[in-house]
Formats: structure tokens, sequence, C-alpha cells
């Protein structure tokens, strides 16, 4: 095998590469990037036998052939080398060494056989849909700090992608919950994902799938089945188990009686939060509201470390309400906002709080309250 390659478009496809792949295994071969070179293109393929990734680039091929190198290793390499050089790659089998070169520098790096590398087996589709990259983006963005980090609860470990009715017909929904806070994000239904499975898609698949979704107007093929899920550009291609398991009805906790309305400019929220939150214990992070006529004082007692308070003017005309909240999740909630205005929907002070964008309720998140 030998081939050429831009620098920039190898360390693309290495960093995606390296970046599947799991530091800590015990099979060797998991650890490297399965390299073919063949026509006028290189892929590169790497596993953790949960996820597999294949990112297929341009390159000038002389000798086609296949090796696996280590991600790492290469991934290193090549983050080092000069802006605008040309790589050469080369193994002539025999040895069983891979040189990369480029300029002055020269590596031989140890390779491990082809053939030794598990590819992800082929699966039926029940359902293939197109899909534009910022409407993936942010229905995965805007519910995935919810996913819980609960290895006993593994089925809340991902966002569930599922086909649901909401008050406009039929969407594509993602939802998350660690049971404190929830996030519900719909995006209209694209044609042919009727028919889709609903499935949970791992927390580390969505940090690698964002990697695939910076350019706005790019379409993905979105394959669905039963076990697995797949997500494909015209060079990368990621591949994924969903988790096995089912997501519990999340409609119940939404609440709908909820009547008391608050709506407030949700970056200076965020800051106020912030700020007095400062002063919060560790453990708690309790913040407290206290809500009147067109006044909202936020609040922070903690004995160990002082006290904070902080008035904001808004938008409420309901009767007086004072309820406890973890700052953290109020934070991430309110950054969630695209829009000026958050609007907060209360119940009362121990039951569930609903959060939307201004009048926009294709986002909708709910967060439980404390007691402070």
């Amino acid at each position: 095998m030998k081939f050429s390659i831009e620098r920039a478009a190898l360390l693309k496809a290495v960093s995606q590469a390296q970046s599947v792949v799991e530091r800590r295994n015990t099979i060797p071969i998991l650890a490297n990037v399965l390299i073919e070179a063949e026509g006028e293109t290189a892929s590169f393929r790497a596993t953790d036998l949960d996820i597999e990734v294949l990112d297929k680039t341009l390159a000038q091929v002389e000798r086609a052939g296949a090796t696996t190198v280590s991600a790492v290793t290469l991934h290193e390499i090549v983050r080092k080398l000069p802006d605008g050089a040309l790589v050469q790659l080369s193994e002539d089998g025999a040895s069983g060494r891979l040189t990369v070169a480029a300029g002055r520098s020269t590596f031989s790096l140890a390779t491990l056989p082809k053939e030794d590398f598990p590819v992800m087996a082929s699966s039926e589709y029940s359902a293939n849909f197109t899909a534009k990259a910022e409407v993936l983006r942010r229905l995965f963005d805007k519910s995935k700090f919810a996913i819980s980090t609960e290895e006993t609860r593994y089925y809340l470990n991902g966002v569930y992608m599922h086909v649901s009715d909401s008050e406009d017909g039929r969407v594509l929904r993602c939802v998350a919950t660690d049971g404190h806070r929830l996030a519900r994000i719909d995006a209209p239904l694209p044609p042919s994902a009727e028919a889709m499975p609903g499935v949970i898609v791992p927390r580390k698949t969505v940090g690698e799938l964002r990697k695939l979704l910076d350019e706005d107007e790019m379409d993905i093929a979105v394959s669905v089945s039963e076990t697995k899920v797949r997500f494909a550009t015209p060079d990368i291609t990621l591949t994924s188990k969903v988790i096995d398991g089912t997501f519990p009805d999340y409609s119940r906790v939404i609440p709908t009686g909820n009547t008391r309305r608050l709506e407030v400019d949700a970056s200076e929220f965020a800051k106020a939060v912030d700020r007095v939150a400062t002063v919060s214990s560790e453990r708690s992070r309790a913040v407290k509201l206290q809500l009147d006529e067109d006044r909202l004082i936020l609040s922070v007692n903690a004995p160990d470390s002082g006290a904070a308070e902080e008035e904001l003017a808004v938008a409420y005309a309901d009767e007086p309400l004072e309820i406890g909240f973890n700052a953290k999740y109020l934070l991430e909630i309110a950054s969630q906002v695209d829009r000026e205005n958050a609007v907060f929907m209360f119940n009362s002070s121990g039951d569930p709080t609903l959060m939307r964008e201004g009048t926009d309720t294709s986002a909708v998140y709910v967060v439980m309250p404390m007691r402070v």
C-alpha cells in the first residue's frame, strides 16, 4: 500500500477515528485504525465494537492495499506535522511497518494484520430517510444535556429518537431525561421516516455524531433498525448499536396543568442564577426563586459560605410563589434558549416546572424543584 494525502484531510479523518477508539481496552486491534487505499480514495475505519466510524477521503493512490495502525499515535503524528504538508503513507507488507513521511520527517509504525480488524455486521434497516444537518444538530444539541449518567438506569443513558404526534401533526422527536430534568425537542417529520422504530441513541454516539453536523445545508442520510442506527454524509459513515432497553413513558411527567406564567430574558436569568449560585453549597447547589407581581428575587442561603440575592424585572401576574431548584439544572435549561425570552410555567413549589422558548412549543423542558 502506498498513497499521498493532504495533511488537513488526513487529520480530519484520523481525529474522527481516534475519538471512537477506547483508550483502555484489552483487545490490541481495537486501538488501531484500519486504513484502506483503492482507486482515488483512502478510507479510515475505527470501532469500539459498539460504534464504527468510516471516513473516506481523496488521495493519490500509487499502490492499493490495507493495514491497521495505532489510531492515537497516527493522530499525534499528523497533528504535529506542519500545515499544508503532503503526507505519504506506505507499507510493504513484509516488514509489518507503516511508514509515514512528510517533508524531512519520517516515522515507522508497528502494524497489525487487517484480517484481525472487526467490521460491524451489516444490518437490514427498516427506515431510511434524509434530514438536514442543522435539524439533527438542534434535536441532539438541545436534548443531550439531560442524558443520565447513572449506569443502573442504562436505558436513560442516551437520547430517545422516535416518531410522535404533536399539536402540529407527526414529528421526529428526541427526548432525554435523568429523572431530575427532561428535554423534549421536535422537528418536522422527514419524508420516509414514518416507519422508523423508536431507538435510544447512546451518549457516546451523540457526541461523535455532533462532528458530522457542522455544515447546515448538508444532507444526512439516516438509517434505523431495531438494533442499529446509521448517520452518513458523502464522506463519513457513523454506525452505532442502540441501547437495548425501553425508554419510560415521558409524557406522564410533562405537566399540563401549570398555570402560573413567568416570562424572563433568558440570558439575564442565566447570568443572575450563575452569580447567586457562587455562594451555594457544593452538595445541594440550591437556589430559591421568589415570585411576586413582575418581580423575581433569586436567593441563596448557605450557612457555611454565605448568602446572595438578586432581583430581576420579569413578566409575572399570578399569585406569589416560592420555589427552589438546583442551580446547575436551571443554568443548563436556560442556556438552551435561542430566543430572547424563556417562559416558565409553575403549579406549586412541589410540582415539576415547565419551560419553553417564547411561544415555540417544539422545545419543551421540565425541571423538578427541590426543597430550600
